[in-house]
C-alpha cells in the first residue's frame, strides 16, 4: 500500500509538490492548509488516498486531533513533514513582540506540536520519518530576516536532540535546508515589519545581497525527487542542503567561526580559571 504521510503546508511550494509526488507513486497522503480548496485538484486525481485537513498549526490541540486523525483514517503513519511556516522579514529592532511571537508560533511550535503528536504513533509502529523543512538560514544567519534565522535555527536544535532521543525506536530524523527556490516563500505567504528610516540604506545592501544568493533559483519538483529517496533511504542523514549555493555558504560561515574560536582560545582557557 505504501507509505502514509502527514505533511503541513500543502497547499503550495514544497509541501505541495511533496504531497503530489508521494500521491503519484502511489502513496497516501493527509495534507494540511488553511484553505482546503486549494487541494481540491489533487483530491479529484487522486481521490481517496488524499486526506484534505484543514489545520492552523499554532493551534496545539488541532495539531494533536490532525495527526491522530490521519492516523486512525489510514491506518497507520510512517512519514511526518514539517513544512507550515512563513518568512518574517525586518531588521531585528524593527520586530515587534507580536511578529516575534507569531513567527515562533508557525515556525517552531508549530513543528513541535506535530513532532510531539506523531511520536507515540511512530514509536507504536516501530519507526518512521520526520522531516523537518528548515533552511540554509537556520545554520546561517542574513540581515533583515534575522528573527526568522532565530526561529530555524531553534527548529535545527531541538531536531537535532530529537533524533539522538528516537534513533532506538527506529525513528528517523532529516533537517531539510534549502537555498533559494521558485516558490512564494517572498512573495505573498512572507511577512514585512513596518520600516525604520535610519535602516533605509542598509535595506539596499541586504536586498542586493539576497538577490545574489538567490540567483539561480532551485525547483521544486527536483527536490520532490530527492525528498522521496530520504525516506526511503535505510539511513538517511540528519542534515541535507537543497540546491547548490548552501554548501558554499555554510563552509565559508563555518571557517569563519572556526577561525574565530581558535584565535581566542586564550581567553576561552582563561575563563575556566
Amino acid at each position: 500500500m505504501g507509505k502514509i504521510w502527514f505533511i503541513t503546508g500543502a497547499s503550495r511550494g514544497f509541501g505541495r509538490e511533496w504531497s503530489a509526488a508521494a500521491l503519484e507513486r502511489g502513496d497516501r497522503v493527509a495534507a494540511t492548509a488553511r484553505d482546503l480548496s486549494t487541494l481540491d485538484d489533487l483530491a479529484a486525481k487522486y481521490g481517496d488516498r488524499l486526506l484534505p485537513i484543514q489545520l492552523d498549526v499554532t493551534d496545539r490541540e488541532a495539531d494533536f486531533a490532525a495527526v491522530r486523525r490521519a492516523h486512525d483514517h489510514f491506518g497507520g503513519l510512517d512519514v511526518v513533514v514539517n513544512n507550515a511556516g512563513y518568512g518574517q522579514f525586518g531588521m531585528i529592532e524593527e520586530i515587534s513582540e507580536a511578529e516575534a511571537r507569531a513567527q515562533f508560533e508557525a515556525n517552531v511550535f508549530g513543528a513541535l506540536w506535530v513532532t510531539q503528536a506523531a511520536l507515540p504513533l511512530l514509536r507504536e509502529s516501530g519507526g518512521g520519518n520526520i522531516l523537518q523543512v528548515s533552511s540554509i538560514g537556520g545554520i546561517s544567519a542574513f540581515p533583515n530576516i534575522g528573527i526568522y534565522n532565530s526561529s530555524k535555527w531553534a527548529l535545527e536544535g531541538f531536531s537535532q536532540a530529537l533524533a539522538q532521543e528516537v534513533a532506538d525506536f527506529g525513528i528517523k530524523v532529516t533537517l531539510i535546508e534549502p537555498g533559494g527556490f521558485s516558490t512564494d516563500w517572498a512573495g505573498s505567504s512572507a511577512k514585512h515589519a513596518t520600516p525604520l528610516p535610519a535602516y533605509e540604506e542598509f535595506r539596499v545592501k541586504a536586498q542586493e545581497a539576497r538577490k545574489a544568493r538567490v540567483a539561480d533559483p532551485g525547483d521544486p519538483q527536483a527536490s520532490a525527487r530527492v525528498v522521496l529517496e530520504i525516506v526511503d533511504a535505510e539511513n538517511p542523514p540528519l542534515r541535507v542542503f537543497f540546491g547548490k549555493a548552501p554548501i558554499n555558504i555554510a563552509t565559508k560561515d563555518y571557517e569563519s567561526r572556526l577561525a574565530t574560536w581558535q584565535a581566542h582560545q586564550d581567553w576561552s582557557e582563561a575563563a575556566q580559571g
